[in-house]
């Protein structure tokens, strides 16, 4: 698998195949820095976008009323070569690891190619909204967690 190891003290890029869910991502002007490529803080903002579409659209999380919500306690990105305006990015989700109140993502982020451009981890601790206490992650939001864990 990619992304695991090294290549002489490098780590190796995940490539496309070792994601079942992507989302394809809008570059945007707005997103370029004054080296004329897509600026590292974005990269997060792609990184939390992919996370946050996907449990919505999956119906487990209502970003202003959910009782249960994760809080990012870690995040970490490696880059491999830029990634440029206007061309899109396809973000690829796993879960990597499943603990009893937290979730570590692995996100690539690829470009015109198979080979991630970007990629990292971040790491959701499910809180009680009201008291922002870790709480056990809910049987609903585990099932759509658990099914982005490679299989295999």
């Amino acid at each position: 698998m990619s992304g695991q190891g090294s290549a002489a003290g490098r780590e190796v890029p995940f490539t496309r195949a070792d994601f079942a869910h992507t989302l394809a991502l809008t570059t945007r002007w707005a997103d370029v820095d004054v080296y004329g490529h897509v600026n590292n803080v974005v990269y997060y903002s792609y990184f939390d976008t992919v996370v946050n579409e996907h449990m919505i659209r999956k119906g487990v999380l209502d970003p202003a009323a959910s009782a249960v919500i994760g809080l990012v306690v870690e995040t970490r990105c490696t880059y491999f070569r830029s990634l440029n305006f206007p061309e899109p990015v396809i973000a690829g989700l796993k879960v990597a690891k499943l603990g009893t109140s937290s979730v570590r993502y692995d996100i690539a982020l690829f470009q015109g190619g198979d080979d991630a451009c970007a990629q990292g981890h971040f790491v959701h601790v499910y809180v009680d909204r009201a008291t922002q206490r870790p709480v056990p992650i809910p049987d609903d939001v585990r099932a759509v967690l658990a099914a982005l864990v490679p299989q295999g």
